[in-house]
């Protein structure tokens, strides 16, 4: 049994894509935009934005946004609001991505990974359930990362960040499902992006963006609550999750060999 409503026809869904200038948002919008969806494409890079959108005419609306600024969001979706009527889908995307050993903690950098992943989450969530609960209608998705399920070697406050948003989702859905409003949390493994470019070792299973849009489609086509891919990697990690620390330690110390 299906958790969300089935978005099986894209063709006028008014679809919001928050850090869609790069990476998986960019794929995901191109994808929707390809199967006849309305996107508003937000991002801080406005060119970006604007080159991206102006392939698509009236279809696409690029609305610069720069997520950490919480007083920017409401006029944003004012605007996408505005323009369409409303929305059914808003997708929050924006992230960012530092690789941290535990020796090489800096609370500085720390609080801008936090600031970024969680706090900017926040400040978008707030003024879109509001718009949400006033339609009666729509959905929101989260995009976490399968280093939330738990603790991994370089991931010291991203997989923390990562672990708080998918808690995040699982309370928004408690509280907003009954009320009729869907929401998504989306946990990929390891896909092809200037972020997961950063990393040292060796990434399993690693997809394309247009791969991971494709299984984020995939997902919101089966209602699914989380959407996680690719599933030969992710099943092994939710697996591994439920074993007793001692074997978990030792087999993640193994299979990343840090």
């Amino acid at each position: 049994m299906s958790l969300n409503r089935r978005i099986l026809e894209w063709r006028d869904q008014r679809v919001w894509v928050v850090g869609a200038s790069s990476g998986i948002g960019e794929a995901l919008a191109m994808a929707l935009l390809t199967r006849g969806a309305r996107v508003a494409l937000s991002a801080r890079r406005a060119g970006e934005l604007e080159r991206l959108a102006a392939a698509h005419g009236a279809q696409a609306l690029a609305v610069p946004l720069d997520v950490t600024d919480a007083a920017a969001v409401l006029p944003a979706l004012r605007r996408v609001v505005s323009a369409w009527g409303g929305v059914d889908l808003v997708v929050l995307c924006s992230g960012a991505h530092q690789p941290v050993r535990a020796w090489d903690l800096d609370a500085a950098d720390a609080r801008r990974l936090v600031d970024v992943n969680i706090n900017g989450v926040i400040n978008c969530l707030a003024p879109v359930i509001n718009q949400l609960l006033q339609q009666g209608a729509g959905g929101v998705a989260v995009v976490s990362s399968v280093a939330g399920y738990g603790g991994l070697p370089t991931a010291l406050v991203y997989g923390a960040t990562k672990a708080a948003l998918i808690n995040l989702s699982e309370t928004l859905y408690l509280d907003l499902a009954p009320r009729g409003i869907g929401v998504y949390v989306i946990n990929p493994g390891f896909v092809k992006t200037p972020l997961t470019d950063r990393n040292t070792f060796a990434m399993p299973a690693l997809i394309s963006v247009e791969a991971a849009a494709t299984a984020i489609i995939a997902g919101f086509a089966r209602g699914d609550f989380e959407i996680h891919f690719p599933k030969r990697f992710t099943l092994w990690l939710k697996l591994l999750r439920l074993l007793p620390y001692r074997w978990y330690f030792a087999l993640v110390h193994k299979g990343t060999g840090l």
